[in-house]
């Protein structure tokens, strides 16, 4: 099987999804072309800097395949161009409401109008989450598969061990609104630890910080379902998550982790507080999500899901 990956990046979220994907299904046999298109990188022209120079490497190629497959709304201009027997697009987190989150009145008003068009071109969608999966099809009467986004477990034979830092406190993610990384910030002086920002560091130094810490925040006010969660539960780091998106999906209150209400800064400082103070909880807590991750978010459980699906489609 032929297959045309498009990602604005193949790093980080989508983007990372999207090259990992590639490379095991390389491995398994499928060819797999990645189509890489620069960008404008200023914040409002990103996306449609991509949008428009990846949609004209479509157009004029002339390599045809069975599958086109788009990770985003940006990338579905390139996907419908380019020449393939069949199309998809996937979409981590409800773009329109991801894009009210950090832009402007106007530039949300274009992105939702663009969105309830473009996911009515391929001829199959997908979503890392059924809460997405609920939302599209509530707001747009659309069908999603639900395909989650798995960890690449192998990775973390790069982790050395750590010693871990007595009440070390980790936030791991985008310094953004909708990450919800202020609530954290204003509450600091609740928390009875001290707490780490792995905002802007590699992948490697933030699972190091994040392996030596005792609790991970993720206090998102918009999320799908958060690669951070996934990497907490494999690294037996207990999680206190704000009961939004996806993220549900992978907590169990007080059993594979602690929910809070978003915006809620008193409750989710108790939280972070209580797994602090109680380490036979927080360690039960740990070990639960530990073997969620792996029966359920590896590539080892979702990559067969990944080629059912590929040879349903084209069939």
């Amino acid at each position: 099987m032929k297959l045309l990956f498009i990602s604005p990046r193949y790093s980080g979220g989508i983007g990372g999804h999207a090259a990992m994907l590639a490379s095991k299904l390389i491995e398994y046999g499928f060819e797999v072309k990645v189509m890489h298109t620069p960008h404008i990188p200023i914040k409002n022209l990103k996306n449609p800097s991509f949008a428009i120079l990846s949609s004209l490497k479509g157009l004029f190629s002339r390599d045809k395949y069975d599958i086109v497959h788009a990770f985003n709304i940006p990338s579905a201009f390139a996907m419908r161009f380019a020449k393939g027997k069949k199309k998809i697009l996937s979409v981590h987190g409800v773009y329109g409401e991801q894009v009210n989150a950090i832009h402007s009145s106007t530039v949300s008003t274009i992105a939702t109008v663009t969105e309830s068009n473009v996911l009515k071109w391929p001829d199959k969608l997908t979503t890392d989450s059924k809460a997405t999966q609920k939302a599209y099809k509530e707001k747009l009467g659309l069908d999603f598969e639900y395909l989650p986004s798995p960890l690449d477990v192998s990775k973390f034979s790069k982790i050395p061990d750590v010693k871990k830092v007595e009440k070390q406190v980790v936030y791991v993610g985008r310094n953004s609104y909708e990450k919800g990384i202020d609530i954290l910030k204003n509450i600091e002086s609740q928390i009875n630890g001290k707490v780490v920002y792995c905002t802007n560091v590699s992948w490697e130094e933030a699972m190091k910080t994040m392996k030596a810490s005792s609790v991970v925040v993720v206090p998102s006010r918009i999320e799908s379902l958060p690669t951070t969660v996934k990497e907490a539960f494999y690294l037996h780091v207990p999680v206190v998550g704000t009961n939004v998106g996806g993220i549900p999906e992978l907590i169990t209150n007080e059993v594979t982790g602690l929910l809070v209400p978003p915006n809620e800064p008193t409750k989710l400082g108790n939280a972070i507080n209580q797994l602090l103070e109680n380490k036979e909880f927080s360690k039960k807590l740990a070990n639960a999500a530990f073997d969620f991750v792996i029966k359920n978010m590896t590539w080892d459980v979702v990559l067969p899901k990944y080629i059912k699906f590929y040879e349903k489609v084209l069939n």
